[in-house]
């Protein structure tokens, strides 16, 4: 698989060494990932906060980075309880990355995700951890985060849908990672709650946008679930 130079940022020589070797980590990890978090989410997403932080202008290494690694130790993607953070932490110190480096990328990925979100407001983060995780969310809308929503339904054997039961509350993390419904019911669990949830005003305003999609989806799923159309 081709390593391709994602930004035009003006990277150091040690800057462009470990982000190509941090490509290939990523890319043989997560190649062949069937849930929605392979390496052509990391792609997205890194197109994301490319097109974020134009306008942002936060440290463009740093966010790489942390987009880069931010799945290979996901619980979805190793079918665990938990998360392994160790897994990019370790990698990060084998190929020399300084520690303040390390320390940065780690925050942004032990706290970017919805569900760390419920525990965390994170109001004083440093604006890379706001673009990457703006940048993260926004592919869970939209066309694409339709098709992830059912991916990732089906690899854990989840109905589409089931009428019988609604969208369930929550609150925590703990509550969150119980959700037993539905694929279709995680449109209102969750990702019709992304729009307001952005931190950015480039994401916002992507975010409307695929959210409206989104909600015309949903509305015609129902329809066609009861024959209606």
């Amino acid at each position: 698989m081709e390593v391709r130079v994602f930004s035009r940022a003006q990277f150091s020589m040690k800057e462009k060494s470990i982000l190509k070797q941090t490509k290939v980590f990523v890319q043989e990890r997560l190649g062949t990932e069937g849930t929605g978090h392979d390496w052509w989410h990391i792609e997205r997403v890194l197109n994301n906060v490319h097109l974020i932080n134009k306008s942002e202008k936060a440290n463009q290494f740093i966010i790489d980075l942390a987009v880069l690694l931010h799945d290979v130790g996901d619980r979805k993607v190793l079918n665990t309880i938990e998360d392994d953070y160790s897994i990019a932490e370790i990698f990060l110190k084998e190929i020399k990355v300084s520690a303040e480096v390390v320390d940065k990328v780690m925050f942004i990925i032990k706290n970017m995700s919805f569900s760390k979100s419920l525990n965390n407001k994170n109001a004083s983060a440093p604006i890379e951890f706001f673009v990457v995780q703006d940048a993260d969310r926004l592919d869970a809308l939209g066309a694409i985060g339709i098709a992830r929503l059912f991916a990732y339904g089906g690899s854990k054997s989840r109905p589409l849908y089931d009428p019988t039961k609604k969208p369930q509350l929550f609150s925590t993390t703990k509550s969150y990672k119980k959700l037993n419904t539905s694929s279709f019911h995680h449109f209102e669990e969750k990702i019709f709650l992304l729009k307001d949830l952005m931190n950015t005003k480039g994401a916002r305003k992507i975010a409307q946008k695929r959210h409206d999609y989104v909600r015309k989806y949903t509305d015609q799923f129902l329809a066609e679930w009861y024959g209606k159309k």
